[in-house]
């Protein structure tokens, strides 16, 4: 069983069998009181108010990829939404949350968490303490006897690396598992699997060039956590909270998985208040200003993040991977869907998701239990209903 207090942890609850369908919706709002964590401090700056004004947005017609005709509300309803809620500038229209979850709770990020993570590297990188086209061995040697000898910062921001590495989530024995069994989210099933978060990163070897077409790998944004905090000095959690969360005018504290030793769980271990998710993801319409008025990441970051890289559609197309999504991009972390840069998503498995429309000056986010962790039709019909969303409240003005 797992530990923590058995009072509130389910009886059912066991490290095997926390991210099964039956224990999604509950694990997932509860994380800190089964696995540990560390705390991302909001510090004490102001919060970021938004103004209320509710919108009947549910109620907006579109029609989902498959060429249904049905409404935001009715996507919302049959996705396993904990919470979806969408700002326009700094007006709140929607909040609304299912299943017992409120406003103050703190849900699991799952690789959202991976955008945040690419938003201290910004922070960094603008302030001259670390250069995203230098060799990631140049902050952490001890990756020079592993795979990402000769990869760089950039590459793995961009999933460009050559590391072998398999994010099948339905195969208990790819890496993406293995992972897990590392820093203690899952049980060590072989005496072989390192103990640490780091001893896995280091045990990984290349496939391929470096620099070569996207391939998503939740492993490089754990290099990239190494990276920071090799680069400041500073654990994550405090440097998240110093560049980051304790900028935005976040209302609540985020928290992290770690490890035995400490290390975070960069690339899906983040948990977080829904809102709090709009106010991070606002950064991305207002050139890195929070809506506290604050400069939290370089406005060339922001700027870059929608532009892409030279290469990085050709990039995306080539793609070994089925990502669904025609002339989109990734960068920095981030997900572009269409051919235009007009939407950025920051994604996670399960259903996670922050959108931004820029032309629209809209910012949503959704927190979701989905029963499995990839569900294109759950996922694109989200994106549709942001879209919809978005539309509407052009044409409202």
């Amino acid at each position: 069983m797992i530990g923590g207090d058995p009072g509130r942890v389910p009886s059912g609850v066991t490290l095997d069998n926390w991210q099964s369908s039956s224990q999604l919706h509950w694990t997932f709002q509860h994380v800190a009181e089964f696995l540990p964590t560390a705390v991302i401090s909001r510090g004490v700056g102001p919060i970021a108010k938004l103004r209320s004004a509710p919108a009947s947005l549910a109620e907006v017609a579109m029609v989902r990829p498959d060429g249904f005709p049905t409404t935001v509300g009715a996507v919302m309803g049959t996705t396993a939404t904990d919470g979806w809620a969408v700002v326009r500038g700094d007006t709140l229209l929607v909040e609304e949350y299912f299943g017992g979850m409120v406003p103050e709770t703190s849900h699991l990020l799952m690789s959202v968490s991976k955008s945040l993570v690419a938003s201290v590297i910004g922070a960094l990188n603008g302030s001259g303490l670390l250069d995203v086209d230098a060799p990631v061995t140049a902050y952490v040697p001890a990756l020079a006897s592993s795979g990402y000898a000769g990869a760089t910062v950039r590459h793995l921001l961009d999933m460009r690396s050559g590391i072998s590495f398999s994010e099948n989530y339905l195969d208990p024995a790819a890496e993406v598992r293995v992972l897990e069994q590392a820093i203690g989210w899952a049980p060590r099933v072989s005496p072989d699997v390192p103990g640490t978060m780091y001893d896995f990163l280091v045990s990984l070897r290349q496939k391929s060039v470096h620099g070569g077409p996207f391939e998503y790998r939740s492993c490089e944004t754990d290099v990239l956590g190494w990276v920071c905090e090799a680069a400041s000095g500073v654990r994550m959690p405090e440097l998240m909270s110093q560049l980051l969360w304790g900028r935005i005018g976040a209302r609540g504290d985020a928290t992290i998985g770690i490890d035995s030793m400490g290390t975070g769980m960069f690339d899906g271990g983040i948990n977080a208040r829904l809102v709090d998710l709009i106010r991070f993801g606002s950064l991305y319409l207002r050139e890195g200003v929070s809506l506290t008025g604050e400069q939290v990441v370089p406005a060339a970051w922001i700027a870059d993040t929608w532009n892409g890289g030279v290469d990085s559609r050709e990039a995306f197309a080539t793609s070994p991977g089925d990502n669904r999504m025609p002339g989109g991009m990734y960068r920095n972390q981030c997900w572009f869907p269409y051919p235009g840069s007009n939407v950025l998503l920051c994604l996670g498995i399960h259903g996670q998701m922050i959108y931004v429309n820029r032309s629209a000056g809209v910012v949503a986010a959704k927190l979701s239990s989905w029963p499995v962790p990839q569900d294109a039709q759950m996922l694109f019909s989200t994106i549709s209903a942001f879209d919809a969303v978005s539309a509407e409240l052009v044409v409202r003005g």
